[in-house]
């Protein structure tokens, strides 16, 4: 059995029969998790296979699968929804595990973008915990909230404009001058004590509860029949961008503000570190999930 071998040790041959394996398990989990909202494995497990499939393609790229599910980004839109095509593709965020591996991501970085030593030593990051719920991309023309999109495939996604109308927090129309047509990215969530109160209800009617928070928030704005949406008390934290037909403020926490000033809920725990140095100090705070 090669799955409980270092990817080192692997030849060629073992190295192609693992990839294989990993893309078939990756892509079943990926269908529970965003298709079914019925995670199969813990987040933890999950990640343990991305990192051991990853480092099987770096040492062997050319025994990784052809059209790998592992490069799905969500699933594929569900046909009882409508669908529609995101303006600029909407990725997920990829992972680090350690401050070696944030620092490797920080020389990517500034290698492309061509940056000096200077610049280097003057870049700030902005700080936050992650929020485990449904990524949403929100369209607004002229000001107005048009539509709002699951992430779907990346590409194209569900139609939940109806559900999303249910939603106090999610302004109808931005505060101020505001540009011509713009995607604005965010994450529905359930807290940690909506969830609990959630899942007790189902368990009191008897009902199973669902897996997680993320999934709760996914299966409860996934809904044909939006009365079902806003029963359930949802919440939004909008953080980035899709496109936009404007110039949009220079630095990340600037966005976070014009967001606040148009309306949105913002994560009140979002931090600007003024160096890379003060991000394993920031993560510290948060040793175990606070939201979602």
């Amino acid at each position: 059995m090669t799955e409980h071998t270092a990817p080192q040790n692997l030849d060629a041959a073992q190295a192609k029969a693992e990839l294989t394996r990993l893309a078939d398990l990756i892509g079943r989990y990926n269908t529970a998790y965003y298709t079914h909202d019925a995670p199969e494995v813990s987040d933890a497990e999950y990640d343990a296979l991305r990192k051991r499939y990853d480092a099987l393609v770096a040492l062997y790229p050319e025994a990784e699968p052809a059209e790998s599910p592992a490069h799905a980004v969500g699933a594929t839109p569900d046909s009882a929804f409508g669908k529609h095509r995101h303006l600029v593709p909407m990725l997920s965020l990829d992972n680090v595990f350690d401050q070696t591996e944030f620092e490797a991501f920080i020389n990517r970085a500034v290698r492309f973008l061509g940056l000096s030593d200077t610049q280097t030593q003057e870049l700030a990051f902005v700080a936050e915990p992650k929020i485990d719920g449904l990524s949403i991309s929100l369209t607004y023309e002229h000001g107005k909230f048009v539509r709002g999109t699951t992430r779907g495939d990346g590409t194209e996604g569900e139609d939940v404009t109806a559900n999303l109308l249910t939603f106090k927090d999610l302004p109808q129309t931005l505060n101020g001058p505001a540009p011509e047509l713009i995607e604005i990215r965010g994450e529905v969530f359930l807290s940690k004590e909506h969830f609990l109160a959630l899942n007790a209800a189902q368990e009191a009617i008897g009902r199973k509860p669902f897996a997680n928070p993320r999934n709760a928030a996914a299966g409860s704005l996934r809904q044909l029949d939006a009365r079902v949406t806003a029963r359930r008390p949802l919440s939004l934290f909008a953080y980035a961008v899709g496109f936009c037909s404007d110039k949009l403020p220079s630095s990340h926490s600037a966005y976070l503000e014009q967001l606040k000033a148009w309306g949105f809920p913002v994560n009140p725990l979002s931090r600007t570190l003024e160096a890379a140095s003060g991000a394993e100090a920031f993560l510290r705070k948060w040793p175990v999930p606070v939201l979602g």
